[in-house]
């Protein structure tokens, strides 16, 4: 699949690029895509949740009441659940949630998520750039120019470039992130996605 490279300005250079179908045209795997994001999402987890127990509930363990005879249900100590204050029944407590996922599966799912964009033709192909100093006005004039400002934009770039980062980071649709940390949940997450010249080189000479 060829597509055209654009400048910073939104019109066609006369060049052309070919997304390898090894990256790009391959039988996408849904299963995959799915563990992959619930693999990277289950690691953005803390799993520091915790609530106290009635043993961990600071108070007396004297019975505030004497067993029989009250007409009232028997309780215990004054950290009984039931009564305000008291621990919590079945209450949240530090969990791990990662799990294994096998080696073959990532790049599989990246892949996978890679060509849907191909094919509802939301990848963007361009030229590579830099910026005099980090101005968001600027950035946000490239999105319009590329009439990507209405969508959820990620934008590949090969190397950290400070001015980018710094003028895009405001922008609550508008994603930067290198070519090696690409992964299947940022790439479904995005409405556009737009490759520099030389991150896409880089993407397509791994294969």
């Amino acid at each position: 699949m060829k597509i055209p490279v654009f400048n910073i300005d939104g019109k066609e250079t006369g060049k052309k690029v070919d997304l390898k179908d090894s990256i790009f045209g391959i039988e996408p795997n849904d299963h995959a895509i799915y563990l992959d994001v619930k693999h990277y999402m289950a690691n953005t987890r803390q799993g520091t949740h915790k609530s106290k127990q009635r043993a961990e509930i600071t108070g007396s363990t004297r019975k505030i009441k004497r067993q029989k005879g009250t007409g009232t249900a028997r309780a215990g100590s004054i950290k009984n659940p039931l009564f305000r204050g008291g621990g919590r029944i079945f209450g949240p407590q530090p969990k791990d949630y990662n799990f294994k996922l096998n080696k073959k599966v990532k790049p599989l799912a990246r892949k996978s998520a890679l060509t849907y964009k191909a094919k509802n033709n939301s990848i963007m192909i361009l030229e590579d750039f830099s910026l005099e100093a980090p101005r968001t006005k600027e950035f946000v004039n490239i999105r319009q120019n590329l009439k990507v400002d209405d969508k959820k934009s990620l934008l590949v770039l090969e190397k950290h470039d400070r001015n980018i980062s710094l003028a895009s980071r405001n922008l609550q649709d508008s994603k930067i992130i290198l070519v090696n940390n690409l992964n299947t949940y940022d790439i479904m997450n995005a409405g556009v996605l737009i490759f520099m010249e030389s991150s896409l080189n880089v993407l397509q000479s791994k294969e």
